[in-house]
């Protein structure tokens, strides 16, 4: 139990590291982007005034509402003193909105979009990795390549294959959005039916891209258990086959268990490049609009979410290991 505990505060410890780096990237980058931000403020709040003195006071005026005029070091511990209070003030691009509103509509259509991808994904990659390693002649030759032709395609390259075939040329689905442009949203089924529309393509592009790399390891793992010395045992013994391969897919499945945990996890940070393609309203919408018109606040919350939600799943497989497994178990008493 000792030894747990002195595993389990390292742990900590480089949580609490990383986060804090996390906090400070955070602040700092985004500053660094050339724009003025207010700028793009008065472009839209300040049309049709032509005095410059009123201009300049309406400029001096948002600079000190955004807390702008300030030392950086004050800015940064009012970042992170409202960052702890859930406060990460209002946007830019879209002032007066507030950017908590922003973050919690986008960050619903990124989780409605990217987690059942991610698990059918999973799912499907695992099942056709356990019958290529358990079937093996044909069927392993056409799927081998297929996996790993698919592990090597990025994700704006499906996006933009799928994009292509099946939007712009086959017009079997819409362009761009996560409903009709001309709709308002309701429950009428009008709207469901363009809401299912336009999650189509975004979602097989995850899933597309998520069979590969999941059949290559379950296919690696199944093939190892296979030949592990339990199997050759329990075959000479006269254990039925179907008993065996049960056993063997639970313990080949152990590695893929934990890649789908970090891929929840990770979620928000990854394949965002596909609602990027597809204009859907998530996290990597919002971050894109964010970056192209410097938009502080909402940039630096909604990579701080991703970063948090990395850091959180990344901690949580650490400590679940140092239960569960016992090379670990042993290496924190050494």
């Amino acid at each position: 139990m000792k030894g747990y505990r002195k595993y389990f505060a390292k742990k900590l410890l480089w949580f609490f590291l990383t986060l804090i780096i996390a906090f400070v990237l955070n602040f700092v980058l985004p500053r660094l982007m050339p724009a003025d931000p207010i700028a793009n403020i008065m472009s839209r709040t300040a049309r049709g005034i032509n005095e410059s003195a009123a201009t300049r006071a309406m400029y001096e005026n948002y600079v000190k509402a955004f807390g702008l005029d300030k030392p950086a070091i004050v800015q940064f511990t009012t970042y992170v003193r409202n960052a702890f209070r859930g406060d990460f003030g209002q946007s830019f691009s879209q002032y007066p909105r507030k950017v908590n509103d922003i973050i919690s509509n986008a960050i619903l259509w990124t989780i409605g979009l990217q987690m059942p991808a991610i698990i059918v994904g999973w799912l499907l990659g695992n099942i056709l990795g356990a019958l290529a390693a358990y079937i093996r002649k044909g069927f392993d030759k056409l799927l081998m390549p297929l996996s790993l032709f698919l592990s090597c395609v990025p994700a704006f390259g499906m996006a933009v294959i799928l994009l292509g075939l099946f939007a712009v040329k086959l017009k079997i689905f819409p362009v761009a959005g996560g409903y009709g442009f001309d709709l308002i949203p309701t429950f009428s089924w009008k709207f469901i039916k363009s809401i299912l529309l336009h999650y189509q393509l975004p979602f097989w592009s995850i899933v597309i891209i998520s069979i590969g790399g999941q059949a290559i390891g379950m296919r690696s793992m199944s093939i190892y258990e296979l030949n592990a010395d339990y199997v050759k045992y329990s075959r000479y013994l006269g254990v039925k086959d179907r008993k065996i391969v049960r056993y063997v897919f639970r313990n080949a499945m152990l590695p893929q268990v934990t890649g789908l945990a970090l891929s929840l996890g990770t979620m928000v940070g990854g394949a965002l490049v596909a609602e990027t393609v597809f204009s859907y309203p998530g996290l990597g919408t919002t971050i894109l609009k964010a970056v192209t018109a410097s938009d502080y606040p909402l940039l630096s919350a909604a990579t701080l979410i991703i970063t948090i939600m990395v850091l959180v799943a990344n901690f949580a497989i650490d400590i679940i290991y140092g239960l569960i497994d016992p090379r670990v178990k042993a290496t924190q008493f050494e």
